[in-house]
């Protein structure tokens, strides 16, 4: 038993041996047939790779010369709203372009009359996202395409500067240029060196900086009557505060009407109204009582209404139960003075006896007029219809102090060295 066993297990193994070899036979013959595939697979390939090669070439020689330039590059972000978006084209000229917003408007736009660049022809939007597709031709006709998309600055990263006044206007000697960021601006001198204004009358215009968010423009002495004034803001891109940018291109131009200053006496109850410095007019007025006296200063008309609602409890005049000590739903021809609620204005309500003779408001001046502001034969009709936004109004003799220069467009209380002192160029 032990003997046979020993003798099948040799045989085995002599079986095993044979078979192992054969096995490395066919494993060294199958390992040189893949060799061959492998080969003939690369030439294959090869050969392919060359026609391919081949074939780029010859699109490549046969493609055209234009080069689109798209600015802002694709995938950008905080874009600018004005003047960062451009396309131009070298070698070649554009034929067409199309400017998208995300929810696929068209923009306006212009190609150039030699056909080397393309811009939109109005302001892009906060926080959009557009899409570019150019075209342009080579001398021989053959076509280039450029794509990019890109998205604009956010209202979070941008800032923009409210003014006044408005362009194409007409306003009074008195009128600075006053511009109110709607963000805190740190960057100061760099703002203000990207806001000029200029007046053709030569006078030298000064910015002034009343706090962080406000930048008010004059020249020494008032504006030249019938002379002409610029604004220009080319703050897009400028970095007003870490992170925040402007986002303005504007040129504003308005004129500057005839010179008109009137000059209220709270002791003699009298307004006197000169033009181009001659007399045109006294009115007999009531100012502020000894209660409530009038500011001094100089002070400038900022806005005008036929008729308004003064109610006391928005300018801090209440009663016990807290509502207004007096609420006017319709005083007449109301042309403000101050942004804390001095007006100067028709009163219907009052003694026509009190013009002239005594000081009996809470601030403001008063003139005579009628209820309904429809009678233009009354002193406030005539003040009303005679001035304009810009006008100076001068108040003297009053017990009061003067008014702050901030508290409405009234930097004329400061002399020219403290308003120079406040230039942040």
């Amino acid at each position: 038993m032990e003997k046979r066993v020993k003798t099948e297990s040799k045989r085995r193994k002599q079986g095993l041996a044979a078979a192992c070899a054969v096995l490395g036979g066919v494993l060294v013959l199958s390992a040189c047939n893949d060799g061959g595939g492998k080969s003939a697979k690369a030439d294959s390939s090869s050969s392919a790779q060359a026609a391919a090669d081949k074939a780029d070439k010859a699109a490549e020689k046969d493609t055209s010369d234009a080069k689109i330039t798209i600015a802002p590059k694709n995938g950008a972000n905080n874009v600018g709203i004005n003047s960062d978006t451009k396309v131009t084209v070298a070698d070649g000229k554009l034929t067409d372009v199309t400017l998208t917003s995300a929810d696929g408007a068209k923009v306006d736009g212009k190609i150039s009359a030699d056909g080397l660049s393309w811009a939109p022809e109005k302001v892009l939007k906060r926080s959009a996202t557009y899409k570019i597709t150019a075209t342009a031709a080579d001398a021989k006709g053959r076509q280039a395409h450029e794509n990019a998309s890109f998205t604009t600055v956010s209202p979070k990263n941008s800032f923009i500067g409210n003014f006044t006044p408005e362009d194409g206007s007409t306003v009074g000697v008195g009128m600075p240029v006053s511009v109110n960021f709607d963000k805190a601006i740190t960057n100061k001198k760099d703002v203000q060196a990207k806001i000029t204004v200029s007046s053709s009358s030569g006078q030298e215009v000064v910015g002034h900086w009343f706090g962080a968010q406000r930048l008010d423009f004059r020249p020494e002495e008032y504006w030249k009557e019938n002379s002409t004034v610029t604004m220009k803001m080319d703050l897009d891109g400028v970095e007003g505060s870490n992170g925040i940018t402007g986002v303005q291109e504007k040129t504003v131009t308005f004129k500057i009407g005839r010179n008109q200053v009137s000059t209220v006496d709270a002791n003699t109850h009298t307004m006197t109204v000169t033009q181009d410095g001659k007399v045109v007019k006294t009115i007999p007025i009531s100012a502020g009582s000894p209660e409530h006296p009038t500011y001094n200063g100089r002070m400038v008309i900022s806005e005008k209404y036929k008729q308004t609602r003064m109610n006391g409890a928005t300018v801090g005049f209440t009663d016990d139960d807290g509502k207004g000590e007096y609420d006017i739903k319709d005083v007449p021809h109301a042309m403000r003075l101050s942004a804390s609620g001095t007006f100067i204005h028709g009163n219907y309500w009052g003694a026509k006896s009190i013009f002239g003779s005594a000081n009996t408001s809470h601030g403001c001046v008063g003139l005579a007029d009628v209820k309904g502001a429809g009678d233009d034969g009354t002193m406030a009709a005539w003040f009303y219809n005679n001035s304009i936004t810009g006008d100076v109004v001068v108040m003297k003799n009053s017990h009061d102090k003067t008014i702050q220069p901030d508290n409405g467009l009234n930097g004329w209380n400061m002399n020219w060295a403290q308003w120079k002192a406040g230039s942040a160029v």
